[in-house]
């Protein structure tokens, strides 16, 4: 296992992930896109995917937020073992633990920001507010308006107080930022930061952009389905300093 240096062992992990390998078949051929991943994710900490296209950073995402099973290994949620669950257990966890922020924003189209909300707060345990979920990530003032009258880079931070306002410990974030420019991306990033440091949400970002690294208190590399490299970042830097 690639240990991160400077680790912060007082912490408590959320994830864990031990010789994790997944292979998709399409006829004959059998594609493998994880090769024994070991990671661990700690309480609270913001950590970055970083790798090609095909490196096999979704896939991973995928598989710790049970959204995808993995052909071999196991992967932990604190002490449960996600690989023995059920599918209704799976979904349980799903729902009261994980939020997901993809990179389009799969808002309902005929549901203001408010009621898009509402959908996730509605089935929650112990959701917060869906107009506090918004005043989170600087929307309060939008939330009475349509997708289609949003700008991306809202829509993309209503997506984010949706996946948050179910107080979720996990928030998996997969190219949040891809189909944003410079100004609107910085400002989803600021949403996350803001997110992780105010709620404690643990974080895991894929990115294509390596600068984006650079917030991150941890950045994973993935290659060809292994993790090659695990370090601590020495010098964080402010979302609004990232060079897109």
């Amino acid at each position: 296992m690639i240990n991160p240096q400077n680790s912060t062992p007082e912490r408590s992990t959320v994830f864990r992930a031990e010789g994790v390998t997944r292979v998709y078949h399409t006829g004959t051929v059998a594609v493998h896109a994880l090769r024994g991943v070991d990671m661990t994710l700690f309480e609270g900490e913001m950590v970055v995917l970083l790798g090609a296209s095909g490196s096999g950073k979704s896939t991973l995402l995928n598989i710790l937020g049970a959204l995808d099973t993995p052909t071999e290994g196991r992967v932990f949620f604190r002490d449960r073992d996600l690989t023995r669950a059920s599918d209704r257990q799976l979904t349980a966890f799903r729902r009261d633990h994980v939020g997901f922020v993809f990179q389009f924003y799969n808002l309902v189209p005929s549901l203001t920001a408010r009621e898009n909300i509402a959908l996730v707060t509605e089935i929650a345990k112990n959701p917060m507010r869906p107009e506090e979920a918004l005043e989170r990530v600087n929307m309060a003032h939008r939330m009475d308006h349509f997708p289609a009258e949003l700008s991306g880079g809202e829509q993309q931070r209503v997506a984010i107080a949706r996946a948050i306002a179910k107080r979720p410990e996990v928030l998996l974030c997969d190219e949040p930022t891809g189909a944003l420019d410079s100004k609107t991306g910085v400002q989803v990033l600021e949403a996350l930061a803001q997110v992780n440091s105010e709620l404690g949400t643990a974080t895991v970002l894929i990115t294509h952009n390596a600068d984006i690294q650079r917030i991150a208190e941890r950045v994973i590399v993935l290659a060809d389905g292994r993790v090659i490299r695990d370090e601590v970042n020495a010098d964080r830097i402010a979302p609004a300093q990232v060079s897109w």
